[in-house]
């Protein structure tokens, strides 16, 4: 067995944390986007609350249904509203949130956890 991870230790209070994930439908600017920026926010608030009462020890939010993704960097309309939404999200449950740009747009992902 290997020795805990001193970084998974400070974070989490598991050792082999379960981690969900909150999947966000289309954005706006995404073809899929319905025009309902309020539903968004409220599914993903219902779905990070369900996951913390079902036990998990960290939640990852995510662009999940922003298809096709952007090639390079994403817009900066997507970096305003997922930070809209993690917000809110963040003060909502009592486990750490991550942030997943996609596709892997690390410098947007930490500017919406900033």
């Amino acid at each position: 067995m290997t020795a805990p991870n001193p970084f998974v230790s400070d974070l989490f209070d598991a050792d082999r944390p379960v981690i969900g994930m909150v999947h966000l439908p289309a954005l706006p600017g995404a073809p899929g986007f319905d025009g309902d920026r309020e539903a968004i926010r409220t599914r993903a608030l219902e779905d990070a609350r369900r996951l913390e009462a079902g036990g998990i020890d960290g939640i990852i939010l995510e662009n999940f249904g922003d298809t096709p993704f952007y090639p390079e960097d994403v817009p900066k309309h997507v970096v305003a509203e997922m930070t809209a939404i993690a917000t809110p999200l963040v003060d909502a449950v009592d486990v750490p949130v991550g942030i997943n740009v996609l596709r892997n747009d690390a410098a947007a992902a930490l500017s919406v956890a900033a």
